[in-house]
């Protein structure tokens, strides 16, 4: 199944690619109507959008999805139920490519219910008690979202359908736009796990490996951001925009932070996910909807392969996911490795990479605009952070020694997994500048002074060193000294925002539950409701119930009665 999935998955990107193409070269756009029902002049339409972007976003889905199920074939192999896996990853992928091709709220709201149940229902796979912690934190922040943009839904209904592509332009302006607009960024922020909604990303790592990988990549935390690219007219000059160029920009430098002094190798690539979707949402916000998209397509090309060598490293340490119990991995794995080295240095931005055309355009664009201090702090310093924690990560994983003690089966011999790795390993190493052709035919003109062009570099080298100086730091002196232990607490558990938006709500509500099902549930709309009504019902069928059976008694004492009360008539 998984062989038949990929061979079907990889055509339909091959194909999606080259009609992005033509429709890119072309210019055009198909707008799709298919009329489901209609009844007395009410017609139910399924609405489907395309343009160059959200085939190229497709192809690139799938391409991702095809790659990973493939390398599921041997990263899940022995589950007994891998068949049901490879369907829910199958079902994941559709609801996205519902997402994508949907210019009207309903259909968008269809594949984005549909990404957070199957999510929910990846997250909990392997079924223990963390696993569904993690399930229900996602599946309830995400909940979040999907309220606004049902409610977003509500609004839309003061137009003449709910195609939002046919208002955005001469509507957005008005204030029942402004407020759907507002909604939209709430649920984008749910879904793209921007502060303070952050807590459910981490959490998600419960999930399998190639999950991670088609998650954090192409699917569900990039909905958010898709979904505001469509919408970006409505975020340029106004609140909204500066509201979420603050957000992202606080998400990006937390995420950073924490990343820093985390040890879980899945939960640093997740935190980088994290950063690189605030740096995604802060530049959508400035108004620079292509560049947003442009960065989107290339992390997704080596956070994906970043993913499945870290699974395949896991998988080779037999689920030791703690980077300090690594090292040395370049001797035992070296193609791992290697790939592994090459995703962390597209995602720092390293020159001619993919990470680098869409990056450092990023931040060229941002230092040429009026943009103040405060979010350019924010921008570079994150950027550094990036390239810090990245050095940190290969630093403990691939140099010194191993320190793993007796475990010898380190190898590269997981073919099945290497051969999906390659294939995105190609596109991070060329996908970069190939999307840069694609997507700016001519080129930004971008003329900086010499210092401020070189910036960009210079910041990534700071990074660089600072990240070193890290690794090498005493721990024993760094856990002795109260101040920087309690800081690095603050910072590694995201600012205790899971302590704020999880485990110091969770109580609450727990409490809040118990006493309505206790005094209202259990009491007094039963009292007043189905337990009192059976209570009388049940002494009422009693007294029926003993009519019935003493049937001929009864006849005979109501006919002495009868015969009793004729005497009593004659006597009077």
């Amino acid at each position: 199944m998984c062989l038949i999935s990929f061979i079907f998955l990889i055509f339909i990107s091959l194909v999606l690619f080259i009609m992005s193409l033509n429709f890119l070269m072309m210019d055009y756009t198909m707008f799709i109507e298919w009329e489901l029902l209609s009844l007395n002049s009410s017609s139910i339409v399924m609405t489907f959008l395309l343009d160059w972007m959200s085939l190229i976003f497709m192809s690139f889905v799938l391409l991702i999805s095809s790659l990973v199920i493939y390398y599921s074939s041997e990263y899940m192999y022995g589950d007994v139920t891998i068949n049901r896996f490879i369907m829910m990853v199958l079902l994941f992928v559709m609801s996205m490519m519902f997402l994508i091709i949907s210019p009207n709220l309903i259909s968008i709201l269809l594949g984005w219910d549909g990404l957070g149940l199957v999510s929910y229902c990846l997250v909990i796979y392997f079924q223990n008690e963390k696993s569904y912690n993690a399930g229900m934190l996602t599946a309830l922040s995400n909940r979040i979202g999907d309220i606004a943009l049902l409610f977003s839904i509500a609004w839309m209904l003061n137009y003449g359908s709910w195609n939002y592509i046919f208002y955005l332009e001469f509507m957005k302006s008005d204030l029942e736009m402004t407020l759907i607009g507002g909604l939209v960024v709430l649920a984008a922020m749910t879904k793209s796990a921007q502060i303070p909604f952050s807590s459910w990303l981490p959490a998600a790592m419960a999930a399998p490996t190639p999950v991670s990988a088609l998650v954090h990549s192409s699917t569900l935390v990039t909905a958010g951001v898709y979904l505001l690219i469509r919408f970006n007219i409505l975020l340029v000059d106004s609140w909204m925009g500066g509201f979420l160029l603050l957000m992202s920009g606080l998400t990006m430098f937390m995420a950073g932070m924490g990343a820093n002094f985390e040890f879980d190798l899945k939960k640093i690539i997740a935190l980088s996910t994290l950063s690189q979707l605030g740096l995604m949402m802060s530049i959508l916000s400035m108004g620079f909807y292509k560049l947003a998209f442009f960065h989107l397509l290339t992390h997704a090309l080596f956070k994906a392969l970043l993913f499945m060598c870290a699974g395949a490293i896991i998988h080779n340490m037999n689920n030791f996911q703690d980077i300090r119990y690594m090292g040395g991995l370049t001797n035992f794995m070296p193609f791992t490795s290697s790939c592994f080295n090459v995703a962390n240095l597209a995602l720092c931005g390293m020159p001619f990479l993919a990470g680098f055309y869409s990056k450092d355009m990023i931040l060229e664009v941002v230092m040429l605009s009026n943009l103040n201090m405060f979010s350019f702090f924010l921008y570079f310093f994150s950027t550094g952070l990036t390239v810090c924690y990245s050095l940190r990560l290969v630093y403990y994983s691939m140099t010194g020694e191993l320190h793993s003690g007796a475990l010898n089966i380190l190898n590269d011999e997981g073919w099945i997994m290497l051969q999906g790795m390659t294939g995105l390993l190609v596109m991070s190493i060329f996908g970069g500048s190939m999307l840069n052709w694609m997507i700016f035919p001519t080129p930004y003109m971008i003329c900086l002074p010499f210092f401020l062009k070189i910036f960009v570099l210079l910041i990534c080298l700071a990074g660089g060193i600072l990240g070193y100086l890290i690794s090498n730091v005493n721990l024993y002196f760094y856990n002795k000294s109260k101040i920087l232990y309690n800081l690095s607490y603050f910072l590694g558990s995201m600012w205790f925002m899971p302590f704020i938006s999880t485990y110091g709500v969770m109580p609450y509500c727990f409490q809040l539950g118990g006493s309505i099902y206790k005094n209202v549930d259990q009491g007094w709309s039963e009292f007043f409701g189905a337990q009192n009504l059976y209570l009388n019902l049940s002494i009422n069928s009693k007294y029926m119930s003993l009519m019935q059976m003493n049937n001929l008694s009864i006849y005979l004492m109501l006919f002495m009665l009868w015969i009793i009360g004729l005497t009593f008539m004659f006597i009077i």
